[in-house]
């Protein structure tokens, strides 16, 4: 792999961490909009608390995830 190819390549990865974060982020928003507002279904639902919380887990623990399966191993 080129130096420009490897660069592209940890690049597009770091992009897609953040891309993650931001997602899990919003899935958050859009439960808790389910669950406690009449946007998507009136009265709420119950069923935006475990959304809500599924998505705060990825957007914390995807990208460490994420960043710990892409490690390189340690020269030897």
């Amino acid at each position: 792999m080129t130096p420009q190819e490897e660069h592209a390549h940890w690049r597009n990865r770091f992009i897609l961490m953040n891309l993650v974060g931001i997602a899990g982020t919003v899935v958050v928003l859009l439960a808790l909009a389910l669950w406690q507002s009449d946007l998507i279904v009136e009265g709420g639902s119950i069923l935006g608390l475990p959304i809500a919380l599924a998505g705060l887990i990825v957007s914390f623990f995807g990208p460490k995830w994420m960043a710990r399966r892409w490690r390189t191993p340690p020269e030897s």
